[in-house]
């Protein structure tokens, strides 16, 4: 009589430890991809991060460079005013050299 039970406990054992291996697999393999994803993500962030790095050292040397010109700059433009104050010295000083010529 409890024979049948028995058959249908076995059978049901039986499907279930399927249905296990089945999700198990499944869940593997979505895992697999989950790490294959992760993976992707990961490699892109670092270069990312490489990319930034780079990116940054480049805009420090730019900002030294452009503290350099500047700084080129400023005493250029302080040689053309003293150039131009001396040749305006020179100027007035012919001009009044003439004056005195034509004084005498």
């Amino acid at each position: 009589m409890l024979k049948p039970f028995y058959r249908r406990a076995v059978e049901a054992e039986d499907r279930l430890s399927r249905l296990e291996a089945n999700l198990s697999s499944k869940k593997e393999a979505g895992n697999e991809e989950h790490v294959k994803v992760t993976t992707d993500l990961q490699s892109k962030l670092e270069n990312a991060d490489a990319e930034l790095v780079a990116e940054k050292e480049k805009a420090q040397k730019l900002v030294g460079e452009n503290e350099r010109l500047q700084y080129r700059v400023v005493h250029l433009l302080r040689a053309l005013k003293e150039a131009d104050l001396k040749l305006e010295q020179v100027s007035t000083q012919k001009q009044l050299e003439s004056l005195k010529l034509q004084d005498s």
